[in-house]
């Protein structure tokens, strides 16, 4: 780890610990396993603990985030307008569940309490475009979108090595 990180926060002194674990997934994107141990051994505490507090706070993450972040609103608005169906499209489509994040590390996809968009419910954003109205038969298009930016961005670089 950036030695550089650590610097910023007391030794042995556990009430740094949430600072210290923020600053460290701001660098990172998430918390590596390494990492916690390093954090752990910094602030004089067991690394049980420190995953405990990592794993307590929906701030924190253990595992990167994919290349495209889907967030689901599950707000009043959206709830009504049936966004559990878009999420279990969404699920079917990715081949995985809310808080997951695919193999090929293309997507993660997260339920949100509000998007702040409740006149367009039901709603998602993928990164930060913002997709309303939906309807199920919407999401393979998505999906498909990003998907496509993927394989165009892979035979670009292919293209350039040449």
């Amino acid at each position: 780890m950036n030695t550089n990180v650590l610097e910023k926060f007391p030794q042995n002194d556990r009430s740094a610990l949430i600072p210290l674990l923020q600053e460290i997934q701001e660098n990172y994107g998430y918390l590596p396993e390494e990492v916690l141990q390093q954090a752990a051994d910094h602030v004089g505490m067991p690394l049980c603990t420190v995953y405990g507090v990592a794993t307590f706070y929906n701030q924190f993450r253990l595992i990167p985030l994919g290349e495209n972040v889907i967030r689901v609103c599950r707000g009043t608005a959206c709830h009504v307008k049936s966004s559990a169906n878009i999420l279990f499209a969404l699920e079917t489509a990715l081949n995985i569940k809310a808080g997951q994040t695919t193999r090929d590390k293309l997507f993660s996809l997260e339920v949100v309490s509000c998007i702040g968009a409740c006149s367009i419910a039901p709603v998602i954003s993928v990164n930060d475009e913002y997709f309303g109205r939906l309807a199920v038969k919407d999401i393979d298009k998505i999906v498909k979108k990003y998907s496509a930016r993927k394989v165009s961005v892979s035979t670009a670089n292919e293209n350039q090595e040449s």
